[in-house]
């Protein structure tokens, strides 16, 4: 910055500029100037003023970053679009009205208040302490992680500290552009629908921010904020061993077996660490490179799991030069879970979504019939999204308990299971495709570190009690409960018209017949026999055509079921910028030929996105893509 420059204030600098002549455009540049007091993306503006790059300055300042049931999450930069100081302060301004109103009582908010947690992000610890100065201006109760925490200990902490809500700082598996906001009611499940509308409304009643929000001297000697730490984690994992039946306990004590792991530069090291400890297995062995947090995350590409075989190269050699067969990890916050293992041909199985809800839904069911001495399981329930395998489904017709399907996403599958468990269900285990897997009820969302421990368990109890690695388990499932096959993966497609231009071809698939989905494919070979729209709250499958869950005009989501028992899912969300796809193919337990299932999945599926897709998938990049086993 000039010296002439430094001593001038925004206002000054503004008034010397010429702006656009466009009033609603300049009104918003007039906002920023007179509202941002971070100086990098006040000068992201003003440079942009003085180059006259009104089309840039339209894109980031006359747009909204959208606040949906996963909060917000977008890259980091200047601009109402995007996510910084700025525009973190007025979310959490709007929030804090937002609860105020929820919640009249003033004792209720200085008794109970919120708890506000940050991942190893840039940006996110100033992001958390900002909130909480938003909070704590507003007479809250701030419980306020004075370090990275994993995503799952803030919905834990809200449930054992009573708060009314929680508020995590991160962007889970994104690039590392990219942060989040994330929101959690007072059940400790992610917010659902009509809240976040409700909340959008109260952030845009109180855009502008207060002097007091940017002041973050309220968080020195303050007697309303609070570390939580030292209370909730020794909570957290004597809550996660009552999981594990002593005899597992034992199990895990006496194993030999060894286990790889990385966080992909996340948080999740030191905790999973402990959850070991806890569970009696041997230490972890990390991916040096990859052990400790890193904004850069300069090893990988992606910090996602679901990239397969790319995210886990550095484990994968890690394992090998330890002579280790069984490979953990977690996204960046922790709240997912990838595993690998090695096979008898000396090859690594990267274990799909799919694949790890079967084993794990089959370990639950056994957990709780050992913890329990309980063969009658008529009162439990497993969950899943309706995206997911139906493996789950299968295994509950099976074993006696029940099969509940929910929309896609854990604040759909946290809110259902809380509230089974409220009518007196015992609730064992959720997952979804997207390696998000809860065991139990501590936390009533995703967690990976429980999921993980709960993974090597299971592989050390399989090892020393039948000679079984996880592979030959998972094996054993589809032979008992029949084999389900599955293909999940997606396109980049970064245009959200675009998007609506595919789903909006797929209902008018006719031309001369609008209104009409696609009836078959391959030539009329496989015909439809079902769509469900839940876009539009259409299910064929019914009499009264209407869907049975709930509707989702915000989002794209179709499904279409064959006459062969073939399904599969369309569907992309507000979240993301991917065009994502799953489909499965089910064979009877009797039913052997698992090759010709795959077989046919894999031509089906191509057929589907050749006819359903073309010809607007021109130029969009495919995903790493997870084959069935």
């Amino acid at each position: 910055m000039s010296s002439k420059k430094a001593h001038q204030t925004p206002a000054e600098v503004l008034k010397s500029l010429e702006l656009s002549g466009q009033e609603d455009l300049d009104r918003q540049i007039k906002n920023w100037v007179s509202w941002d007091r971070n100086e990098a993306t006040l000068d992201q503006v003003l440079d942009a003023v003085r180059d006259q790059d009104w089309q840039a300055l339209r894109v980031r300042l006359c747009n909204r970053i959208p606040f949906g049931p996963g909060g917000l999450r977008g890259s980091m930069r200047a601009g109402f679009d995007s996510i910084n100081d700025l525009v973190i302060i007025e979310t959490a301004q709007g929030l804090a009205a937002y609860l105020s109103d929820s919640y009249p009582s003033i004792q209720k908010r200085e008794t109970q208040g919120v708890v506000i947690g940050y991942d190893g992000r840039y940006n996110s610890k100033r992001f958390a302490q900002l909130t909480s100065a938003v909070f704590l201006n507003n007479n809250y109760k701030v419980y306020l992680f004075n370090r990275m925490t994993p995503t799952p200990f803030i919905p834990f902490a809200i449930a054992a500290l009573k708060c009314l809500a929680g508020i995590v700082v991160t962007a889970s598996h994104n690039p590392k552009e990219d942060n989040g906001f994330k929101v959690y009611a007072a059940n400790g499940a992610q917010i659902l629908p009509p809240s976040d509308t409700k909340i959008f409304e109260a952030i845009m009643a109180n855009l502008e921010p207060k002097p007091s929000s940017w002041d973050l001297s309220i968080l020195t000697g303050n007697p309303l904020l609070e570390d939580p730490y030292r209370q909730i984690y020794p909570v957290y994992y004597d809550t996660l061993r009552k999981l594990l039946p002593p005899v597992h306990l034992d199990t895990n004590e006496c194993s030999q077996l060894r286990f790889i792991y990385t966080p992909m530069h996340g948080v999740g090291y030191s905790f999973m660490r402990e959850a070991f400890y806890q569970a009696r297995l041997k230490p972890l062995i990390p991916v040096p490179e990859q052990k400790d947090p890193d904004p850069e995350f300069h090893t990988l590409v992606y910090p996602n799991p679901e990239e397969g075989r790319e995210a886990l190269l550095m484990a994968i050699k890690k394992a090998e030069a330890e002579h280790c067969t069984v490979i953990l990890a977690n996204d960046p916050d922790a709240d997912r879970l990838a595993a690998a293992e090695l096979d008898a041909k000396g090859r690594w199985k990267i274990f799909t979504g799919n694949e790890l809800g079967a084993l794990l839904a089959w370990w639950a069911l056994e957990s709780y019939r050992t913890r329990t001495s309980k063969p009658d399981v008529s009162n439990c329930v497993m969950l899943s999204s309706t995206v997911s395998s139906r493996i789950v489904g299968a295994i509950a017709r099976a074993e006696g308990f029940t099969h509940v399907e929910t929309l896609t996403g854990f604040n759909w599958l946290g809110n259902k299971a809380l509230e089974l468990q409220a009518a007196g269900r015992t609730v064992l285990f959720a997952f979804e495709e997207s390696l998000g897997f809860m065991f139990g009820m501590n936390v009533a969302d995703k967690d990976g570190i429980a999921a993980a421990t709960q993974l090597a368990t299971m592989a050390c109890h399989l090892r020393s009690t039948r000679n079984l690695t996880i592979i030959e388990k998972l094996r054993e499932i589809y032979d008992t409960y029949g084999y389900h096959a599955a293909i999940s993966s997606h396109y980049i497609c970064g245009d959200p018209d675009l998007i609506e231009t595919i789903f909006e071809r797929l209902r008018n698939f006719e031309e001369e017949q609008p209104g009409t989905y696609p009836k078959s494919i391959l030539d009329g070979d496989f015909e439809v026999v079902h769509v469900r729209d839940l876009t539009k709250g259409l299910d064929t499958a019914y009499a009264d055509r209407k869907s049975r869950l709930p509707m989702i005009p915000g989002e794209q989501m179709i499904k279409f079921t064959f006459t062969n028992g073939f399904v599969v899912s369309l569907w992309s969300t507000s979240r993301d910028h991917k065009l994502r796809y799953c489909s499965e193919l089910c064979g009877l337990p009797e039913e052997k030929e698992w090759l010709e299932l795959n077989d046919k999945l894999h031509l089906m599926t191509q057929a589907v996105i050749e006819e359903f897709y073309q010809p607007n998938l021109h130029g969009l990049m495919r995903a790493s893509q997870f084959d069935a086993l």
